[in-house]
């Protein structure tokens, strides 16, 4: 694919790596390629960062028509830079696309667009170990009339933000609170795909929680309310009795880049990983019998997250000492290692630029 390259006049410089936040500075450039149908792709290019123009009528704002991946570029200690998994996060933005009825792209074009963009875009890698600069590749639909319809005009972009690191003053258990009203997605949903409205629908119980002191909710399913799917926008996973289980993708949960490194690293460890469905009485019995040994939640932004309490309605359980696990220590080292270049990579999973 031919892409253009206008390079900005104005260049930015990066604040200091230990005030970087989460998205909130972003890079001097930003890539976009425009969609038609019957014309397919056309008209690739990369050009200074700016605000985007947008008809009143446009497809995502009236109707939702939008996807997003996340992923992150990583600094190495001899200077150069990596992904981690990228042709995942292709594969998962094409499977999200033919959910939202948006077009999809050959997954080498996919791969040569982020890459171009990263190198340009290169100097904006952080250096200290746990940070990173993070890559938000997204598509709308942006057709210029009012109507619900398939999607005829689609823009697809990626922009770039470096980020501090998530864990600044070391990695510590949250506090998580099982919600019981809302449901983030059903079976035959969107839960699969990576799209804003299930972001959208999660914000209201994730502010209920935060209200009552804790950091995110436990999601249960959306028909029989009573087995577990995610916690907040991470997937979940629980060692019990020496078994690790976490919920099984049935279409509601998202297919997790983080969560399939985890099982993929754990069974080399020789732990037993069942998907499962999970249901809250058979974690109320763990949590009360002793058996529940960790939780954590795994994603991108935090790779993994110890969950040091747990509530369920009145009732307030600590898990594991309200310290982080042992397994869960592991994971996170070896993710971090592989990431950032300072662990050896067995499963082949970097990819160098």
């Amino acid at each position: 694919m031919e892409i253009r390259i206008t390079k900005t006049t104005t260049p930015q410089t990066m604040p200091p790596e230990d005030k970087l936040g989460f998205g909130k500075v972003f890079t001097d450039h930003m890539l976009l390629v425009d969609w038609q149908e019957g014309k397919g792709w056309y008209n690739a290019r990369i050009e200074p960062f700016g605000r985007i123009s947008l008809h009143p009528a446009s497809t995502v704002l009236h109707y939702g028509a939008e996807i997003f991946e996340g992923l992150k570029a990583y600094r190495r200690e001899d200077g150069g830079v990596q992904l981690f998994r990228p042709m995942e996060n292709i594969k998962r933005m094409n499977r999200s696309a033919e959910r939202m009825s948006l077009p999809e792209m050959d997954e080498k074009d996919m791969l040569e667009l982020l890459t171009t963009f990263v190198k340009l875009e290169e100097k904006w890698v952080p250096k200290s170990f746990g940070t990173s600069l993070y890559l938000r590749p997204f598509m709308f639909g942006n057709d210029e009339a009012l109507g619900v319809h398939a999607v005829k005009n689609a823009t697809f972009m990626i922009i770039a933000s470096p980020s501090g690191s998530y864990y600044k003053e070391g990695i510590n258990p949250v506090g998580i609170m099982i919600e019981s009203e809302d449901v983030r997605t059903v079976r035959g949903g969107t839960g699969y795909a990576k799209c804003g409205g299930n972001y959208a629908a999660s914000t209201r119980a994730g502010e209920r929680a935060a209200k009552k002191g804790y950091s995110q909710v436990l999601w249960l399913d959306g028909v029989e309310r009573k087995y577990i799917e995610e916690v907040g926008a991470m997937n979940v996973m629980f060692k019990i009795n020496g078994e690790i289980i976490t919920p099984m993708l049935t279409g509601s949960i998202l297919p997790g880049i983080t969560r399939k490194s985890c099982i993929e690293v754990l069974k080399t460890l020789g732990y037993t990983v069942s998907e499962r469905l999970f249901s809250v009485d058979e974690l109320v019995e763990a949590l009360e019998n002793g058996t529940l040994e960790e939780a954590w939640g795994c994603g991108t932004a935090a790779v993994v997250s110890p969950i040091g309490k747990l509530a369920i309605g009145d009732k307030e359980y600590v898990v594991g000492g309200g310290k982080i696990g042992e397994v869960t220590g592991k994971l996170y080292d070896i993710l971090t290692g592989i990431q950032w270049g300072k662990r050896d990579d067995p499963f082949n999973w970097v990819y160098k630029l």
